[in-house]
């Protein structure tokens, strides 16, 4: 597909995504209506106003009563305009980030027979990779609107970069049917993909080459000991202190210790669970470049980033099935973990396919010198 075909879908895609975001931050004030109060348990409808609020255009109840900022200062219009101006931020921002992704990965995935259902899953996982870099962006305006914009900002900017993450995960697979419908409709006049002949020598190769990349993440950094020292980590002072929780954020895709204090058998469970993430992600890998029209650089960082989010839902899908029947706040409270990681699978994932890249690449080299063209290379100009 031409960027030309490919743009049709994303526009329509990332304005769908963001119409429901808006939608659903709209409906965080209807819970507080008299009619919806005992028609949803206080747990869950506390649950879901905490996730609908991030995405909500009308000012915190506080910054309204307070005239839209700190009593007595005299600026509360200005508080107010912040607040806005951090919300359109967001909403921009969403439709520009899933845009873009979309447009990359229709134009490198496009979803022609074979093909969909991996190009539905990539630009689902894309979603919340789209909504965490749109909350960041736009967070330090409504982190300023609160009037103490100074104090601890890092933290403050590493707490709310989390927020609205399980809305997004819901909305997400309605923008993704959306764009794989369009551009299956816009694909209807070119010619047929050729799928890439890859080596599975080499396949494989790259796969776990981006594995392991990902297994820095999971097993060394996520280990407590390990995320304690970085999360103590406080050069420097002022505004710029403090950094610890936010390289947390973008460092760690999970959470582990030794099975000191708790039973074997549950300790094997959890680590089980984040054992399938890394199979995802090399099984993902093994596919991808077989199933991109051109495996660039760009290409496999962004499905390399789509297959870290993936199985970063399965492994929270999975935990909740596991958690289950030990919980006792309902299913709102078992989802609050959809979402978790996703800075941290960007950050790794894009790390993770330009090593899968440079593998392919020098595999293909190594073919060449040895007389024989890579199969892999043919597919390059398809």
């Amino acid at each position: 597909m031409t960027y030309r075909q490919a743009a049709v879908p994303a526009v329509a895609a990332a304005l769908l995504l963001t119409a429901l975001l808006w939608w659903a931050g709209g409906s965080a004030q209807a819970l507080h209506l008299p009619g919806s109060t005992g028609l949803i348990a206080r747990r869950a409808s506390a649950d879901l106003e905490r996730w609908l609020t991030p995405w909500s255009y009308d000012p915190p109840v506080p910054l309204r009563s307070s005239g839209g900022g700190v009593s007595g200062t005299g600026d509360g219009a200005r508080y107010l305009t912040l607040y806005r101006t951090g919300m359109q931020i967001r909403f921009a921002a969403v439709f520009a980030f899933f845009g873009a992704g979309a447009l990359l990965l229709i134009r490198r995935l496009p979803p022609v027979t074979g093909r969909v259902p991996a190009t539905l899953l990539a630009l689902w996982a894309w979603g919340p990779v789209a909504g965490t870099l749109a909350v960041t962006v736009s967070a330090p305006w409504l982190i300023a609107s609160r009037g103490n914009g100074g104090f601890r900002f890092l933290p403050q900017l590493a707490s709310a970069m989390s927020d609205g993450r399980q809305i997004v995960v819901a909305t997400a697979p309605a923008a993704a049917a959306a764009a794989v419908l369009l551009a299956r409709i816009t694909a209807k006049d070119s010619g047929p993909v050729p799928r890439a002949v890859v080596p599975v020598r080499s396949a494989r190769l790259a796969a776990t080459a981006g594995t392991l990349v990902t297994a820095v993440s999971l097993v060394l950094l996520s280990y407590q000991p390990v995320a304690a020292r970085i999360q103590t980590l406080s050069p420097g002072a002022g505004v710029l202190a403090e950094p610890g929780n936010l390289l947390r954020q973008w460092l760690l895709l999970g959470a582990w210790s030794g099975p000191a204090g708790a039973p074997i058998g549950d300790w094997l469970l959890h680590r089980a669970v984040d054992a399938l993430l890394l199979a995802v992600v090399w099984w993902s890998l093994r596919l991808l470049p077989s199933l991109l029209t051109r495996a660039t650089v760009c290409a496999m960082a962004a499905g390399a980033v789509c297959a870290t989010v993936l199985g970063l839902l399965a492994c929270q899908t999975l935990r909740m099935a596991v958690d289950g029947a030990d919980s006792y706040g309902g299913p709102a409270s078992l989802a609050d973990s959809l979402g978790d990681h996703v800075p941290a699978a960007l950050v790794f994932g894009v790390v993770a396919g330009m090593a899968a890249a440079a593998t392919l690449r020098a595999a293909a080299h190594r073919t060449e010198d040895g007389g024989t063209v890579a199969p892999g290379a043919q597919g390059k100009n398809a």
